[in-house]
């Protein structure tokens, strides 16, 4: 099945829209400013209760109001993250359960995009999925509350056996059940190294271990010498790995997909994850301004500016001992938000900090500080 190209389409023109919402004619962001008092105070505590007081419904829903007022796995698992890391017991029990009454399929995966009362496209993302799975981890054993490890460990089973193949480059994630062809469809930020060994954790299915190998293999082939991850990629059954255009026909580049890769890796406790991403500082540079969607080799492709990519270069700054650029990026970060409030921007700035400044859920930041 050929998956729904909105499912890709949306990231990249997330700015776009937020801007046209905001002024009266859209147009390239302006270079970050210093951040105010409100958010250069901000801790990740507060930046996860202003996500979920912003986005997410009574009923658990969290909706994405800058973007037709529709929902997605993806959101609803990243409220899920946040709410387990604060501790939130009622929100994530309410997220959890909406997630489970309208996007869980008989398979166990969970339908991409929900919109006017009804699920509109059920192809699983493996993202939201790996996501929702790692929220249900640190659920049970943070609520005390087996079926939330139960939960986990079933949608963990549901990802391997639906959403990974076997490459000679290794086990992948793919981009989910619709890619399940060779060449194969991946997306670089989808796998996260915290995740896998928290489920493999409750499960010792060996496909966890060979899911971490192959696809670090996979991001540190495409990283080799400094270069950007893509947004895309695909893998042959021989184990040849390229960057590609998105299912959109989106270019080749690093943007609002791939950024994510870089937190994904520095958050993990091992330091082979960090290998495959640590050379990326370089190419990124460290200069006041970043733009939204770059090249491979660091070229801006945009003058437009996201908090997403700030957090990103936040990580990699971080792994590189630089505390001062990495949370100077933070503040960058939630300067735009200030100014331009998204929902993808408003989940990556509590994400960023929560993975890069605590343990809260389950990796090793490498920006811990006192809570």
């Amino acid at each position: 099945m050929t998956h729904s190209p909105r499912r890709f389409a949306v990231p990249a023109v997330l700015l776009t829209l937020a801007l046209a919402a905001c002024t009266p004619a859209a147009g390239p962001a302006p270079e970050a400013s210093s951040p105010s008092a409100t958010t250069a105070d901000r801790t990740p505590v507060e930046a996860g209760e202003a996500f979920l007081a912003d986005y997410v419904d009574d009923d658990g829903r969290v909706v994405r109001r800058d973007q037709g007022d529709d929902t997605v796995s993806e959101g609803q698992a990243y409220g899920m993250l946040i709410a387990v890391a604060l501790e939130d017991e009622s929100t994530f029990a309410s997220i959890w359960g909406w997630t489970r009454e309208h996007l869980q399929r008989p398979d166990g995966l969970l339908s991409w995009r929900w919109v006017d009362g009804a699920v509109a496209d059920d192809q699983p993302a493996s993202d939201a999925d790996l996501d929702a799975a790692r929220a249900l981890a640190l659920a049970g054993e943070a609520f005390d509350d087996p079926t939330y490890t139960e939960a986990a460990t079933a949608l963990g089973r549901a990802v391997l056996d639906h959403e990974t193949a076997e490459t000679d480059a290794g086990r992948i994630l793919l981009a989910g059940p619709w890619a399940d062809s060779d060449p194969y469809q991946v997306n670089p930020s989808y796998p996260t190294p915290v995740a896998t060994r928290l489920l493999a954790d409750l499960d010792d299915d060996p496909r966890w271990a060979q899911l971490d190998d192959g696809m670090r293999a996979v991001v540190g082939d495409l990283t080799r010498d400094g270069s950007l991850p893509p947004n895309w990629a695909q893998v042959d059954g021989e184990g040849l790995v390229e960057a590609v255009e998105g299912p959109d026909g989106s270019a080749v580049g690093f943007s609002y997909d791939a950024a994510r890769t870089l937190v994904r890796y520095a958050e993990s406790c091992d330091a082979q994850d960090h290998d495959v991403v640590a050379g990326t500082l370089e190419t990124l540079g460290t200069a006041r301004v970043l733009h939204a969607q770059l090249d491979l080799d660091g070229t801006s492709a945009t003058t437009d500016q996201h908090p997403l990519t700030h957090v990103a270069r936040a990580a990699v700054r971080a792994l590189d001992g630089d505390r001062t650029g990495a949370l100077g990026d933070l503040r960058a970060a939630d300067a735009l938000l200030e100014r331009y409030p998204t929902y993808f921007g408003s989940a990556w700035a509590a994400l960023g900090r929560l993975t890069l400044e605590t343990d809260l859920l389950g990796g090793c930041p490498p920006l811990e500080r006192e809570r």
